[in-house]
């Protein structure tokens, strides 16, 4: 028995502003969070004998046991590793993209193959942080790369999206794009993503944030969906909610230029407040937002969902970062981060 392995990473993802009004066609900025990623393996196993082609034909095995998850493809089609694999080897199929040097496997990628895939992430799993859009992007460049070809960040967005569907119901898109690029990412539903480049912000920009897990797990989905209901129950309500919010991060991004974390973080916060008022804050979001200012934090604000996960504060240098840290866990923040 012969064995090939392949291994691809994605990273993880805050939003810095504007959750839920992106939803709604309003901008976000949504940053990468390169530090904390979800790893993909790829080994196959090369039968030797008749009984062993006929005994493993067709077999791809999954194996997740960050989620306690192993099973074959075929037993659980519908599930979103199952479906990433399968997008991923359709589209490599009809769109081949060979990487340079590396033998093609195959006439044609096909599900009809013996592979391991396992998935391993340092990404909380609920904690508004991308780790199902950063999983879905691991899987799909492992798999592309096992038959030999690569994706471009444009396609690979697109492919991690559709899982994105599942998991959220009706995503903004935003998750995938950032993990896709790993840059920071001015995002417009239905518009092509800007990739911000240091021609739109100072990447010697000293921007440390602190982002501080709640422990609680609230699926995006469900709070997503409750936003919507309220929309419709209010529409000029939380249409106003929206417009406040797409001020702000319209405001953000010009404080990112212009290297001003006073008014980032003053900016931050009043997302935070709006937030609360739509209702996706909770009382420990709320906590650690105030804990991060009385400890100093220019600003603080939850990051994705809401209604649990994590909060980020922009803290005023690396030093201040460490302190913040020591502060939130002492105030009930289960996992603490600093990037």
């Amino acid at each position: 028995m012969s064995f090939d392995r392949v291994q691809r990473s994605a990273c993880g993802k805050v939003i810095l502003c504007g959750e839920h009004s992106v939803v709604y066609g309003r901008p976000a900025i949504a940053l990468p969070v390169s530090h904390l990623r979800t790893q993909a393996s790829i080994w196959a196993n090369y039968p030797q004998t008749a009984d062993d082609v006929e005994a493993d034909a067709a077999c791809i095995d999954i194996i997740a046991p960050d989620i306690n998850t192993r099973f074959k493809l075929h037993t659980r089609p519908q599930h979103p590793l199952s479906r990433i694999v399968q997008l991923t080897t359709e589209f490599v199929a009809q769109h081949p993209h060979p990487i340079a040097g590396i033998p093609q496997r195959a006439p044609q990628p096909t599900l009809n193959c013996c592979y391991s895939l396992k998935v391993r992430s340092e990404i909380p799993v609920g904690s508004h942080l991308g780790s199902g859009a950063a999983a879905s992007m691991a899987c799909a460049r492992a798999v592309a790369e096992y038959w030999g070809h690569e994706l471009t960040p444009a396609d690979a967005s697109d492919l991690v999206y559709e899982i994105e569907k599942i998991h959220h119901g009706t995503p903004s898109g935003i998750d995938n794009t950032v993990i896709a690029y790993e840059q920071p990412v001015w995002f417009v539903k239905g518009e092509p993503p800007h990739v911000l480049s240091e021609l739109d912000i100072d990447f010697e920009h000293d921007l440390t944030l602190v982002i501080a897990d709640t422990g609680l797990s609230a699926p995006t989905k469900m709070v997503v969906a409750a936003v919507w209901a309220n929309w419709q129950k209010d529409t000029a309500t939380y249409e106003r909610y929206f417009d406040q919010i797409a001020v702000l991060v319209k405001h953000a991004r010009e404080a990112l230029q212009h290297n001003d974390n006073h008014i980032l973080g003053k900016l931050m916060t009043e997302n935070q407040s709006i937030l609360r008022r739509m209702g996706v804050s909770c009382l420990e979001l709320d906590h650690l937002c105030i804990t991060a200012q009385r400890a100093g934090a220019w600003g603080a604000k939850l990051s994705g969902g809401g209604r649990g996960g994590n909060m980020i504060a922009l803290a005023r240098d690396h030093h201040h970062a460490r302190y913040l840290r020591r502060q939130l866990l002492l105030s009930g923040a289960k996992r603490v981060w600093i990037t």
